[in-house]
């Protein structure tokens, strides 16, 4: 689940007050882009809009929000210009929208996460201009609340080809399941690493190991935890566009799991831990079992980005997840292009 609506969830069912505090609209340069987001309480500032002043500020509004009314309901919008009032050398304007959520749940929070469990598109509407609050827009629902322009957009973001964006007067944030689907097969010190700084993105993730008892006892919402005897069987069931990190204790193991993912055409990357000697073993004995040079020229191995060459686990996470990133990134740029180029024929 996205982490700021898991935490409103969690806030909601506690009755615990908040303020979901969301970059609204972005001229110029700015720390943060259209849609971010932080949730702050009476005690906690969850998340982050891009620190410095404007976040301090914007913490500060919040808190005097919730001092002011137990229960506040209306919805504020405020305008910053970076440099001239905040001292911070992007120089842009951002504005701020400040929703109040009361501690029971709101509607439009409930229904988001029927979606969202249901992994139903949608996109949440909060008026940049009005205190109309959020509202949810799927491609059969809350319609008619939307102008023809906002409609249009809102109905990209469903098809998935747009991110958030501020359009007539409404903020348009699509409601994300999980932006990547990574597997991670091994539970070791690394695999461990990898998965904690996984859980910290917009990912989707599925934990597998063949070892008994080797998960930690507390897993979060985004990870599912596989034990399994087949670990390399559990490659079918990973999702088209998956990313694969293959770290477990066995070079066999790897071997096979590295075999079964090379066979799929439809996955975005495929990272095996380990040295270009392993490489160079590997593409023998899966060269022996009859893959090509090209579907071998698709694995990465040594994984992470370039530079980095610490060994600690939280070192080798950190260089892993940057390389997850820039191939996202990469395929998002060229998916861009794609739309601008059908749009212009």
């Amino acid at each position: 689940m996205s982490n700021w609506l898991a935490t409103l969830r969690d806030l909601a069912a506690s009755d615990e007050s908040a303020v979901l505090v969301t970059v609204g609209r972005v001229r110029g340069s700015a720390p943060r882009e259209t849609g971010a987001r932080m949730i702050v309480t009476r005690h906690h500032t969850i998340g982050s809009i891009g620190g410095g002043q404007l976040e301090y500020r914007s913490a500060e509004l919040a808190c005097e929000m919730l001092a002011a009314d137990d229960k506040p309901t209306s919805v504020l919008k405020r305008s910053f210009p970076l440099g001239p009032d905040l001292g911070q050398c992007c120089g842009g304007v951002v504005d701020i929208v400040f929703e109040p959520l009361p501690g029971s749940k709101a509607e439009w929070l409930d229904t988001a996460v029927r979606y969202h469990d249901a992994r139903t598109p949608a996109v949440i509407a909060t008026s940049v201009d009005t205190d109309a609050g959020s509202r949810v827009v799927t491609s059969d629902r809350g319609r008619g609340q939307l102008s023809s322009e906002a409609l249009r957009c809102a109905d990209e973001m469903l098809a998935g080809r747009t991110g958030a964006a501020a359009v007539a007067g409404e903020l348009l944030v699509p409601l994300t399941h999980g932006t990547i689907d990574v597997a991670v097969f091994g539970a070791g010190h690394v695999g461990v690493a990898v998965v904690d700084l996984l859980t910290k993105l917009d990912c989707r993730i599925r934990w597998i190991d063949s070892r008994r008892r080797i998960f930690p006892a507390s897993i979060p919402a985004s990870v599912t935890a596989i034990e399994t005897d087949d670990a390399a069987r559990e490659v079918a069931s990973v999702p088209a566009g998956a990313y694969y990190l293959i770290m477990t204790h066995s070079h066999p193991l790897d071997l096979a799991i590295c075999h079964e993912v090379l066979l799929r055409d439809d996955a975005a990357y495929r990272g095996l831990i380990g040295s270009r000697s392993k490489r160079r073993r590997f593409e023998k004995r899966l060269v022996a079992a009859g893959l090509s040079s090209q579907r071998l020229s698709h694995l990465v191995c040594p994984i992470g980005v370039d530079g980095v060459t610490g060994k600690k686990p939280a070192e080798i996470a950190l260089a892993v997840v940057a390389q997850i990133l820039q191939v996202r990134d990469a395929e998002q740029r060229t998916a861009s292009g794609s739309h601008s180029l059908e749009a212009l024929g």
